[in-house]
């Protein structure tokens, strides 16, 4: 059984204790969440060039000439 002095007293962290241990976990976050993007962009990439094997490349049309005017200009 814990008495009340261990349970509520807990041993104080100084201030760069608590920066650290800030710091260190915000890089573990950041550094995950890069890892799960490049893991999504490299799945994505894989699909769209796959996709893009499988379909024959489309010929855009000719364009089409715009017709003169068909009134004339004065002279």
């Amino acid at each position: 059984m814990t008495t009340e002095d261990t349970f509520f007293n807990p041993a104080k962290l100084s201030p760069r204790d608590k920066a650290a241990a800030t710091d260190a976990s915000a890089k573990a976050i950041i550094t995950a969440e890069a890892a799960a993007r490049d893991k999504k962009t490299e799945a994505l990439k894989a699909l769209r060039l796959q996709r893009e094997a499988e379909t024959p490349p489309q010929v855009a049309p000719a364009k089409k000439k715009r017709a003169g005017s068909k009134t004339t200009a004065p002279s």
